[in-house]
């Protein structure tokens, strides 16, 4: 699910845009990078958070 909410707001954005998401849980954490990348966009960022959470910031491609 949290792919398809992020793949939506890219779909939304220019070219060139940046994304940021805060990710909960361990399969987002790894998986939503990925996916990302494989669609062509840019991980510019990936941060672990005190709280668990991970901020990734993407470019859309």
């Amino acid at each position: 699910m949290t792919f398809v909410r992020t793949r939506l707001a890219l779909d939304r954005m220019q070219s060139g845009a940046t994304l940021l998401i805060r990710l909960r849980g361990d399969e987002p954490r790894k998986n939503l990078p990925r996916s990302a990348a494989e669609q062509g966009h840019a991980v510019l960022a990936q941060q672990e958070l005190e709280d668990g959470t991970t901020l990734l910031l993407l470019r859309k491609g």
